[in-house]
């Protein structure tokens, strides 16, 4: 699948989602946040997809939050909620990020499950420099994810944190060099895509809804998909392999 601003390649249960800008910013806005909503719709009405990567195209993932100044002054339009395409599927994804992510590009980034990173990298949520603010999304995930103390920081003055700083923050979980980013997030990807779809969707469930419940709601929100999961086929077939000592084959049921 090929739209102009976005490449869709499915390999198996994996698919990978380049962002193909017209310049190399890569800049998710307009005609192009109009593309990644059409992809992965169609994403998640394809059941045999299992895990998704999102990489940018060239040598940048995706930045170009200063050319957006003019679409937000004249009003947002469909910027807004361009990231949260990527956040509501119910499947994991992973960003491979082979270049720079700054403003609506790292806030793009932020919906993934997964961040593996190019060594070269820098990120920033750098909006704060042109007169705006991070609005989709920026503000409250960046916080939940590296702390409130290093997420306001990255916010408030539009700091650039480089590759090494964003692993030890935890803002990506690897760092490779740029040349196999995308080839590392692809294997990470197939290894995921072993396992047990409904699993991995109940366990993604349960980390997203969990973050903004008490302990107490969070356990027994783990707990009841726990009893769910175990009337599944999936659930069986897990069991029968490990007993039968062969590889499971899962269906996503």
């Amino acid at each position: 699948m090929q739209l102009p601003y976005i490449d869709l390649e499915i390999s198996g249960p994996v698919a990978l989602l380049t962002l193909r800008g017209e310049d190399e910013s890569n800049r998710v806005g307009g005609a192009m946040g109009e593309d990644l909503a059409a992809t992965v719709e169609w994403v998640r009405d394809d059941e045999d997809v299992r895990v998704l990567v999102v990489t940018g195209e060239g040598s940048v993932f995706s930045t170009g939050t200063e050319e957006a100044v003019g679409e937000v002054r004249g009003g947002v339009g469909g910027l807004p909620g361009a990231s949260g395409h990527i956040a509501g599927l119910a499947i994991p994804v992973i960003a491979a990020l082979n270049g720079d992510a700054r403003g609506l590009g790292l806030e793009l980034a932020l919906t993934c499950d997964l961040r593996v990173a190019s060594e070269e990298a820098v990120f920033a949520m750098d909006q704060i420099r042109y007169g705006m603010m991070p609005w989709d999304g920026g503000t409250q995930r960046l916080p939940r994810l590296v702390g409130r103390g290093r997420g306001a920081a990255m916010v408030l003055t539009g700091m650039e944190v480089d590759a090494a700083r964003a692993l030890e923050m935890g803002l990506v979980h690897a760092l490779f060099p740029r040349e196999s980013v995308v080839e590392e997030a692809l294997g990470l990807a197939q290894k995921i895509a072993r396992h047990a779809p409904v699993a991995l969707e109940y366990a993604k469930e349960t980390i997203n809804k969990g973050l903004d419940m008490t302990l107490d709601q969070g356990l027994r929100l783990e707990q009841d998909l726990t009893v769910i999961l175990q009337s599944t086929a999936d659930r069986a077939e897990g069991i029968g392999s490990f007993l039968e000592k062969r590889k499971p084959e899962y269906r996503g049921e």
